[in-house]
């Protein structure tokens, strides 16, 4: 065990979930790469395209590992071993392994420790053993917040800023998106997504108005709102994460519930109206931004239920966020961002616990 990491080097990011939580490693990433010699993103399936977005990384390894996701492969002794030698093979100098506060970094650390790795450091509850050269016992606060401390303690102070940001890659923008508000209706976990009368009825406000619309997700997630605004560009099923991004970094607003694309939306730079349902606490997992709105029943006695689907009808805790609140939401944003300068980032208008 070490009680340092080494200078420069090869150093792996770790971060083995999905969209969001990938996005939020970014100021933790651009520390490191300040640091490091050379930066590797070591992510799961779901986290690869936005790893590969993030300025800092010199190259993203997926692995698939059965301790991770919510719907992780069956547990495979050979897949595992694959795993470690894929792993030793990236003769790596020192790993940071980013977890949420209810995962264990442990299995992770043993695979690297395995591997070889010299140094290793993680943010753990539980007592690692040597499984760890540097162990942060528990940070307070937002995941952003939480990545940025261990990178600290790991000797890799920020050096630019805590903001989310992604490398847009070039490409065309659709034809109708640039000063649209974009509508994410969808989520991985469906208590996390945007209400669906809400939505339906905030897209026909807007279209009332003569306001450009995009509908993005799957095809299934936008139909609804396609048939209650007609006029809407309805990008469902047809973008993937590279044409995303270039789709909310043209927008003025973008409408979306607790789901990757929020916080893609905010590493982008664009205003975000989030309905956060407090599955899980919004004040570690809301979009990293100032141009932030938050609706929805945040102190509900049953915050923090973690709860993918809603056991109550119409669930409660977004059941007060209809299409006025979210209209009224995005109207202030549109008009905010017409009053600054190009390039600046308007004061919040939403306030999150």
């Amino acid at each position: 065990m070490i009680d340092h990491p080494p200078a420069g080097g090869h150093v792996a990011v770790v971060r083995l979930d999905g969209l969001g939580d990938v996005l939020m490693t970014g100021p933790t990433v651009r520390a490191v790469a300040a640091g490091a010699d050379r930066v590797t993103f070591l992510c799961g399936p779901a986290g690869a395209e936005a790893a590969a977005l993030l300025p800092g990384v010199d190259d993203v390894v997926v692995v698939d590992v059965p301790w991770v996701a919510l719907a992780p492969p069956a547990y495979d002794a050979g897949a595992v071993a694959s795993v470690l030698a894929r792993v030793r093979g990236l003769a790596l100098d020192g790993a940071l392994v980013l977890t949420s506060h209810r995962q264990s970094p442990l299995p992770t650390a043993l695979v690297l420790k395995q591997a070889g790795v010299p140094f290793v450091a993680a943010t753990s509850a539980d007592h690692p053993g040597a499984l760890l050269d540097l162990r942060l016992r528990g940070t307070a606060g937002h995941e952003v917040v939480r990545g940025l401390a261990l990178a600290a303690a790991a000797g890799y102070p920020a050096v630019d800023g805590d903001d989310l940001r992604v490398t847009v890659p070039p490409g065309p923008v659709p034809a109708g998106a640039r000063g649209a508000v974009v509508v994410h209706p969808g989520a991985t976990v469906p208590s996390r997504a945007l209400p669906p009368a809400a939505g339906c009825d905030l897209v026909a406000r807007l279209a009332a108005e003569g306001v450009p619309l995009v509908l993005t997700g799957s095809a299934a997630e936008t139909a609804p709102l396609a048939e209650a605004a007609p006029g809407a560009l309805d990008l469902g099923g047809r973008t993937d994460l590279a044409t995303l991004a270039r789709v909310l970094a043209a927008a003025s607003v973008v409408v979306a519930g607790n789901t990757g694309p929020s916080h893609l939306a905010a590493a982008v730079g664009t205003p975000v109206v989030a309905v956060m349902a407090p599955v899980v606490p919004p004040g570690r997992w809301h979009p990293w931004t100032d141009a932030l709105s938050v609706l929805g029943d945040l102190t509900i006695d049953c915050a923090g239920c973690r709860a993918r689907t809603c056991p109550f009808a119409g669930q409660p805790c977004t059941a007060g966020v209809d299409g006025a609140a979210l209209h009224r939401a995005v109207r202030r944003w549109r008009a905010a961002c017409a009053t600054v300068d190009p390039g600046a980032r308007p004061a919040p208008l939403g306030a999150v616990p």
